[in-house]
């Protein structure tokens, strides 16, 4: 773990964030984890325009805004523009055949992220020709990576089920947790259109615990928050924006990070090399 999240270790602490002079929001929750990233996906109902000088076009007017997306690259079946990935943050967008993704690892803050997602549904739609009715869902995912060492779902089992009726199920004098992944839906609508999910990743293969030789993944933390609803104006998008973003910092601070990530990192300090 980096050093600035062992400096807690025994207590495991933790300030969801601070604020500025501005008011803006300065998050603090990389010092909890080996990499923190803001990803979004708009996804659409019918296929992207693939057309040459349509996509070049997009792609440099967001260059213009944001000069550190400087690689333009071609995929089977994407088209990306990443920055340098030269040090620990970097960002990117792609296009897909019905959706629109952007990221930021590691920003700064919230609002450089933002920044980039913000951009993305101001231009795509008169760059791609979508129409509100073409929007099937908005979605921003929260993630969080923390490097550990061993049998990762045992961790994850350790931190957030040992104290659960499922902690039953394993005698761990003698069994092995092979895969311990929770994930948890819930609605913060009564339509259910407005969705948020957390789903704990553990990446350790049976053959891994087997031979016991683990190899070198982190435990990814998620935290999705999502909205379907039909768009009346692409202005709509602004706004859905804005509303998955407040559900999303508030979660985080108030359930992801107390009730997942910290006991997650406090399991991983606590476990044996």
């Amino acid at each position: 773990m980096p050093s600035a999240a062992a400096a807690n270790a025994s207590g495991c602490q933790y300030d969801a964030s601070v604020h500025d002079d501005d008011g803006h929001i300065k998050t603090s929750w990389a010092a909890l984890c080996s990499d923190f990233y803001i990803n979004q996906k708009l996804a659409l109902k019918l296929d992207l325009p693939t057309a040459r000088d349509t996509v070049l076009h997009l792609f440099d007017r967001v260059r213009r805004e944001l000069p550190m997306l400087n690689r333009f690259r071609r995929f089977e079946d994407e088209l990306a523009l990443e920055s340098d990935q030269l040090y620990s943050t970097y960002c990117w967008l792609a296009l897909q055949q019905t959706s629109i993704r952007s990221g930021w690892v590691n920003p700064d803050g919230v609002d450089a992220a933002y920044r980039l997602h913000r951009l993305l549904l101001d231009l795509a739609p008169a760059f791609l020709s979508i129409s509100p009715m073409d929007v099937d869902y908005l979605e921003l995912v929260y993630g969080f990576d923390l490097d550990a060492s061993g049998n990762r779902n045992e961790i994850i089992f350790d931190a957030l089920l040992a104290d659960s009726p499922l902690a039953g199920m394993v005698d761990g004098g003698r069994e092995a947790v092979l895969d311990a992944q929770p994930l948890l839906g819930i609605a913060l609508n009564d339509s259910c259109e407005l969705q948020a999910f957390v789903e704990v990743k553990s990446r350790t293969r049976a053959m891994e615990i087997s031979a016991e030789q683990y190899d070198d993944q982190p435990i990814s933390v998620y935290l999705t928050v999502r909205q379907y609803a039909a768009m009346h104006e692409l202005t709509d998008m602004a706004s859905a924006f804005g509303t998955l973003a407040g559900y999303g910092e508030r979660l985080c601070e108030q359930r992801v990070l107390p009730h997942v990530v910290v006991p997650i990192r406090r399991a991983i300090l606590s476990s044996p090399e």
